[in-house]
């Protein structure tokens, strides 16, 4: 008889999403003529920028003509795409990056799961609370966690709590802990991350051989000149941490399906003979036995990101989501509402009022104001009592949204 991993059985956090759908199908299955506006999902509305549709347009052509039809691409991606991320994304704001150290795949979200195919199932992990729980669900199915608790946290993790009262951003833990999951700007929270506070994580993971996965699939929507866009801004960074970045959120391809992930040649970690191994060198046999790369038409969708045109297009769409964001945390604000994030980041975090849990905030949003968002309780334990609304809709349906809450929370 076969086995099934056992891990999967542990996991709790798939319950989030499932649970909003069956309340909002009830609601509006009992209230037919409410029109509905889902700001819960992190999921963009606006459509691709058009270098990149015309990009992706010639690409399919190309395909039509033996001589410039493309097979097999390499796993890790063309060169001419990973020169241009190489040269736009980090060198242009300082840091020492080659393009052969850049890895183009199909979501920043599978890569922060697949990444743990090269690391030993012994290391300690801290993760933020509240968190994306990709990065909790993934290690719970590695084997890597004990069961969940009663609040939903698993054994075998170190939780750090991000709240008002430390600014969203995560104290340093006491212990050594061997893998660390930052995100910032961050989800779900908004908040971002001075070059101070990313200074101290990296000479952390420096002092203990710890190594930093940094997810900065939001890094396009900082505007403030203070604040890095990449961990390798941070002086050590090449020694500790991988980065995750992705084109879902700036250029609008979480349907078309394009990231990468940046693994620097002079990172190691330790071999149970305890020698020291290049990490470079186990990432690229990753992708290369399990990934057979980004097609080709969507890799010269991402790099019209990079032509002028393109850089303006993706521009006016990332202005476009952070007046969204803008309007919500303003209009919020003005309803006499506790709100935190939509400055540098498209997530709004917002403090449920009068000691009303997250769900049942959910709840009153639903049936009052038929707006859905997503309960803070969802992203962890520490979550509780709060709410993220997000940012990506179209303008009149955030427009709307906040016209019913602020009528129905202004006092």
């Amino acid at each position: 008889m076969a086995t099934i991993n056992d891990n999967y059985l542990k996991l709790k956090a798939g319950y989030l999403f499932p649970e909003i759908g069956r309340r909002v199908t009830a609601f509006a299955e009992a209230n037919p003529d409410a029109k509905v506006i889902r700001l819960g999902i992190g999921d963009v509305t606006e459509p691709l920028p058009e270098a990149c549709r015309t990009a992706m347009i010639q690409a399919v052509e190309d395909m039509g003509d033996r001589a410039s039809f493309k097979g097999y691409g390499p796993e890790q991606g063309y060169a001419w795409l990973r020169e241009k991320i190489a040269q736009h994304d980090f060198q242009s704001r300082g840091c020492d990056i080659d393009a052969s150290e850049i890895f183009v795949s199909d979501g920043s979200k599978c890569d922060c799961g697949n990444i743990l195919d090269i690391f030993g199932s012994n290391n300690s992990i801290a993760v933020t609370d509240p968190v994306y729980p990709v990065y909790v669900d993934t290690n719970v199915m590695a084997g890597h966690t004990g069961d969940a608790n009663e609040k939903g946290e698993y054994g075998g993790l170190v939780y750090l709590p991000i709240t008002a009262d430390n600014h969203f951003t995560a104290q340093i833990p006491t212990e050594k802990v061997d893998l660390i999951y930052l995100c910032f700007p961050n989800n779900p929270t908004g908040a971002t991350a001075s070059k101070e506070h990313l200074q101290a994580w990296v000479d952390y993971a420096r002092s203990h051989g710890s190594i930093i996965f940094f997810d900065a699939a939001y890094e396009a929507f900082i505007t403030d000149p203070a604040i890095p866009h990449s961990i390798y801004e941070i002086e050590g960074a090449r020694e500790c941490a991988i980065e995750f970045r992705s084109f879902s959120k700036n250029a609008g391809f979480t349907g078309t399906r394009c990231a990468l992930t940046v693994v620097p040649k002079t990172l190691t970690a330790k071999a149970a003979d305890g020698a020291d191994v290049e990490l470079w060198k186990l990432w690229n046999r990753r992708q290369s036995t399990k990934f057979n790369g980004v097609s080709y038409i969507v890799q010269k969708g991402a790099e019209a990101v990079y032509a002028p045109e393109g850089q303006a297009q993706i521009k006016a769409l990332v202005s476009f989501y952070m007046e969204n964001a803008r309007m919500i945390r303003e209009q919020l604000t003005a309803a006499g509402l506790a709100v935190y994030g939509g400055v540098n980041a498209p997530y709004v975090w917002v403090q449920t009022p009068n000691g009303l849990s997250s769900w049942d905030f959910f709840d009153k949003l639903l049936q009052t104001c038929n707006v859905v968002g997503t309960p803070g309780s969802g992203f962890g334990a520490a979550g509780e009592g709060y709410f993220r609304i997000s940012a990506f809709n179209s303008r009149d349906n955030v427009e709307e949204a906040m016209k019913r809450i602020t009528a129905a929370f202004k006092q």
